[in-house]
């Protein structure tokens, strides 16, 4: 079974992308992949800002796999930008990199990674990795909703 839903792929290396969308492509669900190239403009997609904010062409991932090592703003920065947005707490952020350093792994579980993953380096072993990860995260994992955006409620004069 295919994911149905989004994943936003945040990475700065051409190589990794293109290994990365034949594997999904191979897996047989690579209509459900976007590509963002840096820290930047994984914020403002996952924020809806500037070319982002169509929500019909951009729809908000239920997964982003995120790279730590980008020129600029750094994985880690995204992922605790999005774990301090009340609407991007549930997000889940799968750590998708290079990088086999324990503090890594660790600093990143501490800012709320959701998993933490090492890319291969054979396409057969990434195509193993993206359908093993297609099965635990569309068809094993429980996700969890959305949070919704908080209701004004008017009672007389003052806003609760």
């Amino acid at each position: 079974m295919a994911i149905q839903q989004i994943i936003l792929l945040v990475e700065d290396d051409e190589n990794d992308v293109m290994l990365l969308k034949r594997a999904f492509t191979k897996a047989g669900f690579k209509d459900n992949l976007r590509v963002v190239r840096n820290g930047t403009d994984a914020m403002s997609y996952l924020s809806g800002k500037g070319i982002y904010k169509d929500r019909d062409q951009y729809p908000l991932p239920f997964l982003v796999l995120l790279d730590l090592k980008m020129p600029g703003i750094s994985g880690f920065e995204v992922l605790q930008w999005a774990r301090k947005d009340p609407n991007l707490k549930r997000l889940l952020i799968v750590v998708l990199t290079a990088s086999n350093l324990q503090t890594d792994v660790d600093h990143a579980y501490e800012l709320g990674a959701n998993s933490y993953l090492v890319k291969p380096i054979e396409f057969d072993a990434m195509v193993a990795m993206v359908s093993r990860f297609e099965a635990y995260w569309s068809e094993l994992n429980r996700i969890p909703t959305a949070p919704r955006t908080p209701e004004v409620i008017s009672v007389g004069t003052s806003v609760i």
